[in-house]
């Protein structure tokens, strides 16, 4: 069993920067890719980046490349998301997920955290 903490959502004004941070606890957290996804009122949730477990390896959807940023310290248990150039359409809630797989797809992910607000607006 993986519980999942995140944390560092806000208020932030057009082209600022957010991090977020996902702490897992559990004995084998740090064994689990580690997906950031977001979800907004009546949609479905949309991937946004996905960590392998050793933090080699990333990916990010087409429309936060180059903005945000996805890493783990496995020592700390904890995956961040620094997120900069941030933008109105950004705003959401955010919740990483812990699963084997690695996918962009929420379904394949066995745990998720409570969810972070983020607030793009001056």
């Amino acid at each position: 069993q993986v519980q999942l903490v995140e944390s560092g959502g806000g208020l932030v004004q057009p082209g600022g920067s957010l991090r977020l941070s996902c702490t897992a606890s559990g004995r084998t957290a740090s064994s689990y890719q580690m997906g950031w996804f977001r979800q907004a009122p009546g949609r479905e949730r949309e991937f946004v980046a996905v960590i392998s477990w050793s933090g080699n390896s990333q990916d990010y959807a087409d429309s936060v490349k180059g903005r945000f940023t996805v890493s783990r310290d496995n020592a700390k248990n904890t995956v961040y998301l620094q997120m900069n150039s941030l933008k109105p359409e950004d705003a959401d809630v955010y919740y990483c997920a812990a699963g084997y797989d690695g996918s962009e797809l929420a379904g394949r992910y066995d745990y998720w955290g409570q969810g972070t607000q983020v607030t793009v607006s001056s």
